[in-house]
């Protein structure tokens, strides 16, 4: 990969990451409204809300790391299976972006609950749900973050292996190495 579409692919990456984190951050925010407001004009609008944000910026934003990383990984030194932070983000990232698809429609139903003004105490459960599952998905998110830029140290096997041979090529044709 050329240095200046790595950048560019960095430069995607980092933004749909740090895009999804933020408006995961308002959702919970949202959540929080929805779940401790009395006034139920700001309950509905909070719900409303929270399925637009999710329909057309949390998903669109949870599947571009899962182009972007691994573009990035696999032309770049780093590679895609050669460093457990890496795995790490990648695992994280999937898994988020499935229990975001699971809770698809829970974040529907309150929404158009929210809309014909019938939250009722039996979506309490609901709406508790959706701070939780917003306050873990933040958690998610921000780890991963984290794993970006500590990247901790420890290879799988597989970059180990993949160490080792770089290491006897380089050895047996130290001018290609340069």
């Amino acid at each position: 990969m050329s240095r200046g579409l790595r950048k560019f692919v960095l430069t995607a990456h980092i933004t749909f990451a740090v895009g999804w984190l933020g408006a995961v951050a308002g959702f919970l925010a949202l959540a929080i409204i929805g779940w401790k407001s009395q006034d139920a004009h700001s309950v509905s609008a909070a719900y409303l809300a929270m399925d637009w944000i999710t329909r057309f910026v949390i998903l669109p934003l949870s599947f571009a790391p899962l182009i972007t990383g691994p573009t990035l990984s696999l032309g770049t030194p780093w590679g895609l299976f050669r460093h457990y932070w890496i795995l790490a983000k990648l695992v994280i990232t999937l898994l988020s972006a499935i229990i975001l698809l699971i809770h698809l429609q829970p974040i529907r139903y309150l929404a158009d609950t929210a809309a014909k003004g019938v939250l009722s105490g039996a979506d309490l459960q609901i709406q508790i749900q959706m701070v939780v599952a917003s306050a873990a998905a933040l958690l998610a998110l921000i780890t991963t973050n984290f794993l970006a830029v500590f990247k901790p140290k420890g290879m799988t096997r597989y970059g180990w292996r993949k160490q080792y041979e770089e290491r006897i090529v380089s050895r047996q044709f130290p001018e290609d190495s340069q």
